[in-house]
């Protein structure tokens, strides 16, 4: 019955073990600029994962595609240009600053700035109002707290 439990466990497991495609690291010091570099880079089909962290497939492909590349003696540039050249800018959780991702970078700044300005006219007119007529807003509810 062990034995059966055993296994079942090991059976359960196996898919995930072979799941995982251990690459040829020549040092620890290669090893971490590869997990330094997958994680500053997108899954072109997973939208919020680092290819460090995504499973699909095609994940897989471009991390073997990374270890290659940094094998043949590209720069950590030289990858990342060449994954935007093939994926765009997307495939970078930092993207460059220029034209065609300024709304990327500024629009929250340009948002929070106008729900900033809006307040502020918004209680300056409640402000206004209040001054001309002399009287504090009344709360009709004629509950006593």
């Amino acid at each position: 019955m062990r034995l059966a439990g055993l296994l079942m466990l090991f059976w359960l497991y196996a898919g995930q073990a072979l799941a995982i495609d251990p690459l040829p690291f020549a040092d620890a010091a290669q090893e971490q600029r590869f997990r330094d570099l997958t994680a500053e880079l997108r899954c072109v089909m997973c939208q919020n994962q680092s290819l460090a962290d995504s499973g699909a497939g095609i994940a897989v492909d471009l991390r073997r595609e990374i270890f290659e590349l940094m094998s043949s003696g590209r720069s950590d540039d030289e990858i990342k240009t060449f994954l935007t050249e093939r994926y765009g800018d997307f495939v970078l959780y930092n993207p460059p600053i220029k034209p065609s991702t300024l709304l990327l970078w500024f629009a929250p700044f340009a948002i929070l700035l106008a729900g900033a300005i809006f307040i502020v006219v918004l209680l300056r007119r409640r402000g206004a109002r209040f001054a001309q007529t002399g009287n504090a807003p009344v709360n009709d509810s004629r509950e006593d707290w």
